[in-house]
């Protein structure tokens, strides 16, 4: 469909045919020189007049008719051969008398446009070719291309080997061409560095190590990248821009190139030297437009994208354009290196880039049915390796056992307690460190300064959290087990809330106290409560015992306009609402009736008006009440109708009271210092509770027999049923880059939970030797001994956490810590945490001893190397056309 067609003036051609008939050469009838002078609009540009049409203003004929044409008779000097293509279009094939007429231009220079006419058969990459020569590009420069039609908008010519036809390119389209910075990034796109100052425009330091911004909970991604961008094979294989050439537009399973040419588009920046962090938004905005689940900003699972992102990098990169069907075989019987070459010969007949290159490796598959014992072996490729660690069976947790002895500070314990065990067994760890029985102590979680819940002894540990603060209180037998809260009343008046109290607010680590029933009245509790409190209340100097009349009365009026308050005989509320003769004589204790509180009440006549003068007067010269007590509920607020009047409160659970203080006198009794203070026992130092392993342990895990689970079962051909069967994974062969994935987040029916478990993975000579199947070497390479290359990092828990990494450069073999956009050196004792998530390791055959440090490496700002906000980095950067619209 290429060869070409000529066009020929009409009139020229029925000459020539009257001539030749004739055959006189001497006749009128000679054509003389071909002349299709008439078919330009002008002698200079040679434009083709528009709306010609075959037969009547010119004639079609043969190349090779044209050329002997040519030769006979040649052509009017100046005039250019009209040569066409024949194009195959849709369903038909027709010469293609008027060529596409483009504008070209640099986008370094768009005032400088050249014409150019390219047949709908040409290739977009014959274009890219006369531009480069047009335009004087240097050689081996990498640049890309895009379409702009009559409006605005631009669209990439992202594969340069489809047709113009099929690319959509008209004529009076200009298409523009843009080369690659010197610091990655592409003229055309919003600078994707972050620039703290001018001076960072001309920053120069080591290629490679690079922060990258946050976008909003993309930490996860930043880890993933950074591991990929110090895995040295991969990051060669873009920074060559080996991978122009290998993308795979066409693949359905793929991404159209996109998400290739976005991570090359990274790479490259991060790769220039030229940044001290860079903002990898178009790549977020790429991977979320691809894979759905990474849409937003929330934070995810840094192995689930990584999972992805080989996945889709080696479908855009696939040197395998049209899959065949492959049907699988079972072994059979055969010699496992049969089986395991066939297996892998088909993986490559089906899958063949730069990720099967580098990550791809081969295990053994080996399952047993439990009726027939029908064995099935299969060799089956894998990108990395996901490695189980041990479960404990025990759990760490952490208390603070609060003493009777109001002297003695709170004492923080480790425990070691049964993950499936009770609140009862957490007592008993409890009880073989300190002489007090594990029925006596009442477990409670403590939030915001008031019990968030207190645990009955039969209730799961699974429901505390390790995040969770737990005080654990001793309770005396045959005693009102109270509540105590601490308040702090504001400086006014709460007017607008329609009454005249004060407001409150919590402060402080609540009490747990056994009162005896007898004591549970002001007058029995306020003493108790100071003593209970001496380590950081100071009880006033005699001197400071007696106060002004007005000082005292003022206090005394703000008691009275507590709804909620415990009366002790002496105060009478003045609301309308306790216009009850009863007056609260006690503090209720739990399981007590109001019709037991109502009697109660009746024995306890109010005092007459000058009984109570002569004993508020007494009152004023013993003594100063530091705080005053309230009846409370749970949260610590004193709501308003819980009892008639506020005096008669009756509680049905578990009884709570709050002491408020003035904030004056808060300011000069308690001690909030001493109040905060705590012991640390022994048993938080022995850190041997921490569990730690071995990665070889982790991987011999891996390859241990295993019964398939209810919900996974295994279809056998021998019995046609399915079934739970036995499976054993070994490995067959390596890669040269092995990732292995530490399954710290464990799911079943259950729970959910991360293991913190301490792995101990070597950094140089990981052996694979002992586990490895595969014996029979070929090209001489080591099979089994691999070096770490880079780390991801997961501190936290479940709901929440941050990713981070440690990484090698491959240019001056320095470790560094990668947190977002901050990047510091790292020593080799820093990189073995429980922390680590996903560790790198890079075979040792394939190990470049790294060059000398760059020079460059010596101006930038060691040894904290940082960069600066995300927020600057929008700021910065001058204004630039965006093509970046698809």
């Amino acid at each position: 469909t290429d060869a070409p067609g000529e066009e020929d003036l009409r009139r020229w051609y029925d000459q020539w045919k009257e001539f030749v008939e004739t055959g006189d050469q001497n006749s009128s009838s000679f054509p003389g020189q071909i002349d299709n002078s008439e078919l330009f609009e002008d002698q200079d540009s040679y434009h083709l007049k528009e709306r010609l049409v075959e037969n009547e203003d010119f004639m079609l004929v043969p190349a090779e008719a044209w050329r002997k044409l040519l030769a006979w008779y040649g052509l009017v000097e100046g005039q250019p051969a009209l040569e066409r293509k024949v194009v195959d279009l849709p369903s038909t094939l027709k010469v293609e008398i008027y060529p596409v007429e483009v504008y070209l231009c640099l986008h370094s220079n768009m005032d400088t446009v050249i014409t150019a006419r390219f047949s709908r058969a040409d290739r977009i990459h014959s274009l890219q070719e006369v531009m480069c020569r047009e335009f004087s590009v240097q050689q081996g420069a990498e640049c890309r291309l895009w379409m702009k039609s009559s409006d605005t908008s631009c669209e990439r010519l992202r594969n340069v080997h489809v047709s113009v036809l099929d690319a959509c390119l008209t004529s009076g389209m200009t298409v523009i061409m843009e080369m690659r910075n010197a610091d990655g990034t592409w003229p055309s796109s919003k600078p994707q560095i972050m620039r703290c100052s001018v001076e960072d425009q001309e920053y120069r330091g080591q290629p490679g190590v690079c922060g990258l911004s946050n976008l909003g909970n993309t930490c996860f991604m930043n880890s993933a990248l950074q591991c990929l961008s110090n895995t040295p094979p991969l990051t060669e294989y873009f920074l060559r821009s080996a991978y122009l050439e290998e993308l795979n537009f066409t693949n359905p399973l793929g991404m159209k190139g996109e998400i290739a040419e976005a991570f090359a588009d990274v790479i490259k920046q991060m790769w220039s030297g030229r940044h001290h962090s860079v903002v990898p938004r178009i790549f977020k905005t790429k991977v979320g437009h691809f894979a759905s689940q990474f849409l937003g900003y929330q934070q995810h699972d840094s192995q689930e994208l990584l999972s992805f992102l080989l996945d889709g990098l080696h479908e855009d990169l696939n040197r395998v354009k049209n899959k065949e069907y492959i049907e699988l075989r079972d072994a059979g019987g055969r010699p496992d290196q049969e089986v395991a070459e066939e297996a892998w010969r088909n993986h490559l007949r089906r899958n063949d880039s730069v990720i099967v290159d580098t990550f791809h490796g081969l295990f053994k598959s080996t399952l047993v049915c439990p009726e027939c014992h029908k064995v099935s072996v299969t060799f089956d490729p894998f990108c990395y390796l996901s490695v189980p660690l041990p479960v404990s069976k025990d759990r760490v947790m952490e208390v603070f056992f609060v003493s009777l002895d109001p002297k003695e500070k709170p004492f923080q314990y480790r425990l070691l307690v049964p993950k499936a065990g009770k609140v009862s067994d957490l007592c008993s760890a409890l009880a073989q460190l300190i002489d007090i029985p594990a029925k006596q102590m009442v477990v409670t979680d403590v939030f915001n300064h008031r019990f968030y819940k207190i645990y009955q002894a039969d209730e799961a540990l699974s429901c505390i959290l390790d995040r969770d603060d737990i005080f654990v209180y001793v309770n005396q037998d045959e005693e009102v087990v109270l509540g105590l809260y601490l308040r702090e009343r504001s400086h006014y008046r709460d007017y607008g809330s329609g009454s005249s109290s004060y407001g409150t607010s919590l402060f402080g680590h609540p009490l747990l106290l056994s009162v005896p029933r007898t004591l549970c009245t002001q007058e029995g509790l306020y003493p108790l409560l100071l003593q209970r409190l001496e380590r950081y209340v100071r009880p006033p100097d005699p001197s400071e015992e007696v106060e002004e009349e007005d000082e005292e009365e003022e206090e005394e009026e703000v008691f009275k306009t507590q709804t909620n308050g415990i009366s002790d005989g002496d105060h009478v509320s003045s609301s309308p609402a306790s216009s009850s003769p009863a007056s609260g004589g006690a503090v209720a204790a739990a399981g007590e009736t109001a019709e037991e509180d109502k009697q109660e009440e009746a024995c306890s006549p109010i005092p007459a008006a000058n009984e109570q003068q002569a004993r508020r007067k007494s009152c004023r010269k013993k003594r100063r009440s530091l705080f005053s007590i309230q009846a409370v509920n749970s949260n610590g607020t004193t709501e308003r109708g819980m009892g008639e009047g506020g005096l008669a409160f009756s509680f049905t659970s578990q009884p709570y009271v709050a002491i408020d203080w003035d904030p004056d006198m808060k300011k000069t009794y308690y001690n909030e210092n001493e109040a905060e203070k705590y012991t640390k026992h022994s048993s938080m130092d022995e850190s041997q509770q921490q569990m730690s392993v071995q990665l070889q342990e982790c991987i011999q895990l891996f390859t241990t027999t295993e019964t398939l689970e209810e919900d996974n079962p295994w279809y056998c051909p021998v019995c046609k049923l399915h079934q739970l069967a036995t499976k054993k994974l070994d490995l067959w062969g390596l890669p040269e880059v092995l990732i292995i994935h530490l399954k710290r987040f464990s799911y079943n029916k259950f729970s959910r939970e991360k293991l913190d478990s301490l792995v101990h993975f070597p950094l140089r000579d990981l052996d694979f030797s002992d586990c490895l199947l595969r014996k029979k070497l070929t090209n001489g390479e080591p099979p089994s001994r691999y070096d770490l290359i880079a780390v991801s990092n997961h501190y936290g828990g479940l709901r929440d956490g941050h990713y981070t990494s440690y990484s090698r450069n491959k240019d001056n073999g320095q470790w560094y810590y990668y947190d977002d956009s901050k990047v510091t050196f790292a020593t080799e004792d820093q990189i073995v945490t429980n922390a680590a998530y996903l560790l790198f390791y890079h075979r040792q055959d394939k190990i470049r001893h790294p060059a000398a440090p760059s020079p460059a490496a010596s101006h930038a700002p060691s040894p904290d190397i940082t960069s600066c906000s995300s927020q600057e980095a929008e700021q910065g950067g001058a204004a630039c056309v965006t093509m970046e619209t698809d």
